[in-house]
């Protein structure tokens, strides 16, 4: 008899990191061996009507995504009570680093308190990276605690034709292309990537050029104004590109004419940027920080990583620059992430890690 999965996680719209991974696992072949149902609750307004999904849901088990913020974390407390009330198994799946931060030191003693009791009535929990098991750490028992990678999604990977092709391209010079690919967050780091633009532009250097793309958030409406005003204050109209939202081919063409991804991330909610990945599928060198799960994905044979409490601006442009004048070097770095997003982050090899997790339950 086949099992029956209810996923009650984010789906898009909006499109990021958790609500793409949500979708590609839904719509996979994890749907051949189990009977799959959804309750999207991206959003709160609807409580009630997911509570009473959730009531009248017939299933084995509930793959709940879980929130990382205070008043998310309320709605997840309420939805593990229908569900316990239930007597159905959950598994929770963490697509991020800050959960343990959330309710150690954000939360009331009332919410932490039931959280911790929550923990331990759960039957799995997922995280992204050997790093990141620390979360749940006295919460859920060791043989309980998952790792499931990331992945890039085939669409987003280029063939072996498109990855020689670009190599010929790097190899006979032209422009580094660089890319700032994700929401437009201060702590993620786009300031940063603007200062790059600058350096560059007092250095007279017009053999980079800095492509960003992502969306500006109502709760950060400010970073707009920030990023119009530094590029006219700076004149940096010709050595800026901003795309926009970007996706589907759009979002190809883009990953696959850039050569350099830089992400100098220190958000607080960073798990494992699937925005890395997709620089590895690309043949992209990795520019970023030590940061959450990041340690599990990158090191310094995939570009650069440097300390997220000191980020060197001129050591980054310094190493941007080692590439222009290497390009072998540049060459063998992207080649070898490449390789690395085929051997370890594909798309099947993510549904098949999370097909064994839901196998044993």
């Amino acid at each position: 008899m086949i099992k029956k999965i209810h996923f009650l996680a984010q789906f898009p719209p909006p499109m990021h990191g958790l609500t793409k991974a949500v979708q590609t696992l839904y719509r996979s072949s994890i749907g051949v061996d189990f009977e799959l149902s959804a309750i999207d609750i991206s959003d709160n307004k609807n409580i009630l009507q997911t509570i009473w999904r959730i009531v009248r849901a017939k299933t084995d088990i509930f793959y709940f995504t879980i929130s990382q913020t205070v008043g998310g974390n309320w709605r997840d407390l309420l939805l593990f009570k229908v569900i316990k009330w239930k007597e159905a198994k959950v598994i929770i799946h963490l697509h991020g680093g800050y959960y343990r931060t959330l309710i150690d030191e954000h939360c009331g003693s009332l919410q932490r308190k039931l959280n911790y009791s929550a923990m331990k009535e759960i039957d799995g929990a997922i995280v992204l990276g050997d790093s990141l098991k620390w979360i749940f750490s006295g919460l859920v028992p060791e043989e309980k605690i998952y790792v499931v990678k990331n992945c890039v999604d085939d669409e987003f990977t280029l063939t072996k034709s498109e990855i020689e092709e670009k190599v010929r391209g790097v190899k006979e010079g032209g422009i580094i292309e660089v890319m700032y690919l994700s929401n437009f967050i201060e702590a993620k780091g786009y300031r940063e990537v603007l200062e790059l633009a600058r350096i560059a532009k007092e250095e007279c250097n017009t053999n980079i050029h800095f492509n960003f793309a992502g969306k500006f958030l109502p709760l950060y409406a400010q970073e707009e104004e920030y990023f119009n005003n530094y590029i006219e204050k700076y004149q940096l109209q010709n050595y800026v590109t901003y795309h926009g939202v970007v996706g589907g081919e759009k979002k190809r063409e883009l990953l696959k004419l850039c050569h350099v991804f830089v992400l100098l991330t220190r958000y607080p909610n960073e798990g494992q940027p699937i925005s890395i990945l997709e620089a590895y599928g690309n043949g992209q060198v990795v520019v970023t920080t030590n940061h959450a799960g990041i340690p599990d994905i990158a090191d310094s044979s995939t570009g650069l990583v440097i300390d997220k409490n000191s980020i060197d601006l001129n050591k980054v442009y310094q190493f941007i620059c080692s590439l222009d004048k290497d390009r072998e070097k540049m060459v063998q770095i992207g080649c070898d992430n490449y390789q690395k997003s085929r051997d370890l982050y594909t798309e099947e090899q993510y549904v098949e890690s999370m097909r064994k997790v839901f196998k044993e339950f």
